[in-house]
This record gives C-alpha cells, structure tokens and sequence, in this order.
C-alpha cells in the first residue's frame, strides 16, 4: 500500500513544511535550556557561592557552562562526519537523527533533578541534551537540498528558523507563566522554592515538546534518497566517503572560501547565544531578582519575535542583492553591537541591545545555511557535505566557548569576552569580501 508520504516530492509545499516543522520541535530546547530559563535557574542554585570543584580545582560556575559546552561540542564535532557518512551510505539519516532527538528529549527531562545536591549527574543531563540537539540538526540540515531546489531554498530556511521562533515563543510564555504564579498550576512552595520547581518542571515539558512535535516531521521526510546493504565495511565506507568530499570541496572555490568566513562569524555568533542570558543575569544591574527573571526572559522573548522578521527580511534582501553582500552586511552590524554590549549595563540597554540582536541572529543563520546549500555540488551525499558545515561550526563553537570561559574565569567578568567576538565578525566579513560572484575551478 502506498502511502501518502510516497506522494510528497522534491518542492512541494507539504513537504518543505514538514522539513521546517522540525525547527518549530526543537528550537525550545535553545530557547528554554540554552537561553532563558535554564540559565536563570542556573544563576538561582549558585546565588550563595560562585565556583564549582572539578577536580581539585575551584572554576567560577558560568565559566565551567562555557568548559562543558566546548568539551559537548568537541564530541559532536568528531561524531557528525563519521555518522553522517554512514548515514549517506546506508541511505538512511532519519534513524540517525531521531536517536538524537530521543536522548537530548530524555535528558531535558531529567534536567528536572538538577540541583546543588545533584550537580554533577545534572551537569550529565545538560551535556546530554546539548550533545543531542546539536546532533540532530546535522541530519536535519542536510535535507534542505533533498527537499528544495535551489530556488526555495533560501525562503525555506527562513520558514524553518520562523517556525522555531514562534514555536519556542508559545512554550517560554506558557513557562513564564509557571515561574511567575506557580499557585495556579499547583505548584506547592515559598516564594524562592515555587518559581526554581516551576522553572524544573520547564524542562520537563521541553522534553516532551520536542519529541510530540517532531514526530510531524519524521512522518513526511524521506526515509532515503538511496538503499545499499549494510555490511561490516559500512564503518569504512563512511571515512572513504568523507575523504571523497574533502576532496571535492578542495576543488570548490566558493565552498573553500566560503567555509573559513563561517568559520570566524559563526565561532562568534554561537558563543554570543549561548552565553547572552548567563551575561544578562550575571552583568547587568537588576533591581530585584524578581525583575532579573522576567526582564531576561522579556529579553529572550524580544530577541525571538524580532527575528522572524529578521529571518524573512534577510531572504528578501538576498534575492535582491545576493547572499554573499548581505552576509557581509550583517557582520559588520554584529560589529556594532557588540562594541554597544561592551558597554551595555543598564535593563533598558539590554533589552534595545536584544532588539537588534533578534533583528540579525535570525538572518545571519537562516542565510549561511542555504547559502551553503546552494554551493555545494549537486549529489546524493549531502549529509557528509553538510557534516563539513556543521563541523565547522562546532569546532568553531569549541574555541568560542574555551576562549569566553577562560576569560571569565581569569578576569571575572563575562563582558571583557565581547571584545573577542567584535574581532572575528570582522575576520569574517573580510573573507566573504573574497569569494568569487561566479562559480569557477580552481
């Protein structure tokens, strides 16, 4: 019997849709456990002390956040080209990516038994989760050229990071709620214990979210674009065919410059969102605690409705100026907030500085990934080609991450790490001055 998903091919409507509802699944985890919630619930257990033992050694706590991050990623990074190649090769990327959708659910489920006197098995769960998320978008990504042709791909991307804004937005407000009048929904405690048991009873319903709402999305997508036999040389073939696309990308001048200015702007762009709640909480002058919770989730909040405008904005300015110039504009605004940031002390300046920030982050995502798509040769791999982005990403993640938390730890403040992100926006915009309008050889 065939099914309706048979149906559904390369460019159709439903099945780009379905494609992007998988942003609409997961961007809760970034929203809730990356940016918002976790983040202030983090800050709350370690109000009374300030380091953590690892080892003997004593590490400020947001600067152990920013050690674990890289350390999550340095795993990702070696994983994703050796599982996206077998993927490729068995013809079969789906399976790989809900495992990861199941083990980062399952452990922002158990992120519900973070606290001071679990803090180790709760740092476990927040690698976990990280570990999965990251992961899953390696597959995830790589359909972008299996569902859309070049043409749609830009729009598409943009719909994808549009959904995950509003999504993730519907939950957090939902989440909000719980913290700010847990009595309503029969959360039991005093005024300091009721709000941190709302904010773990967010991560439960992360978990459950994301798993609900990506089961849309693994209905619709293709099982495969090809089907081999699995053998015991399947290992194997998956470092071959690795090393095949190296060698393609060598021979692919825009991809070669290309990947560098990613390289440098994505190392920033990562590192800002990853660490921007643990700076708001940390470095700016709140009144009250009560007023830091909801002022840096109005902030999150903010940074995620501006940028669904700021995702279809960019697709529009694409088609009209290209990919390439306005990818080099929007780092040279990156530039600019962040020297604001540097200075940024004040809620209201933080929430004008997360304005503009929504405004960018979105494009400056949703354009990089199919601007890649749309470099990369026409094949039937294009998990591995896309491993290589998200490689690149994630090393980029790593040395981001090393950087910021060294020097948080070193001087103490997170705001002397936003100098370093001005200079690799900058880096960044340089490189892409330098990749060919035309396609050629090299």
């Amino acid at each position: 019997m065939i099914t309706l998903k048979t149906h559904l091919k390369k460019g159709s409507k439903k099945l780009i849709n379905a494609w992007a509802f998988y942003d609409w699944a997961n961007s809760v985890y970034s929203l809730v456990i990356t940016s918002a919630i976790f983040p202030i619930y983090y800050g709350a257990i370690f109000s009374e002390i300030s380091t953590i033992s690892f080892f003997g050694y004593e590490i400020k706590n947001t600067a152990v956040i920013s050690f674990l991050t890289a350390f999550a990623f340095i795993i990702v990074a070696f994983m994703s080209p050796l599982l996206s190649g077998i993927a490729d090769y068995i013809g079969n990327k789906k399976k790989f990516m809900k495992f990861f959708v199941y083990l980062g659910s399952i452990s922002c489920l158990g992120l519900y038994w973070f606290d001071l006197e679990n803090i180790y098995l709760g740092l476990t769960f927040y690698f976990f989760a990280l570990i999965g998320f990251w992961s899953s978008l390696v597959f995830y990504n790589s359909y972008l050229p299996d569902i859309a042709y070049p043409e749609q791909q830009d729009r598409a991307s943009a719909v994808g990071f549009s959904y995950g804004y509003i999504g993730s937005i519907f939950l957090l407000l939902f989440n909000l709620a719980m913290v700010l009048q847990p009595d309503l929904f029969g959360i039991q405690g005093n005024e300091n214990e009721a709000p941190l048991k709302a904010m773990r009873y967010s991560f439960v319903t992360v978990g459950i979210w994301w798993v609900l709402f990506s089961q849309y999305s693994f209905y619709f997508l293709p099982k495969s674009n090809h089907e081999v036999k699995v053998t015991k040389d399947v290992l194997w073939n998956g470092y071959k065919e690795l090393k095949s696309v190296w060698i393609q990308l060598k021979c692919q001048i825009r991809i070669k410059r290309f990947l560098p200015a990613f390289f440098l702007y994505s190392m920033a762009l990562q590192t800002v969102m990853l660490v921007a709640a643990y700076f708001g909480e940390e470095e700016i002058a709140w009144v009250s605690s009560s007023e830091k919770t909801v002022g840096l989730i109005v902030s999150i909040l903010l940074i995620q409705i501006v940028a669904i405008f700021g995702a279809i904005i960019t697709a529009k300015a694409s088609e009209r100026y290209g990919n390439i110039t306005v990818l080099i504009v929007i780092n040279f605004i990156w530039v600019i907030l962040c020297f604001i940031a540097y200075y940024t002390r004040t809620p209201i300046q933080f929430y004008t500085v997360a304005g503009f920030v929504g405004l960018v982050m979105g494009g400056l995502q949703s354009l990089s990934r199919s601007t890649y798509s749309k470099l990369i040769p026409e094949t039937i791999d294009t998990t591995s080609f896309f491993s290589f982005y998200d490689v690149t990403e994630k090393i980029g993640i790593v040395i981001g991450m090393l950087c910021f938390g060294l020097i948080d730890h070193i001087s103490g403040s997170m705001r002397n790490g936003i100098l370093f992100f001005i200079i690799f926006f900058i880096l960044g915009a340089f490189m892409l001055m330098r990749i060919p309008k035309k396609a050629s050889s090299n």
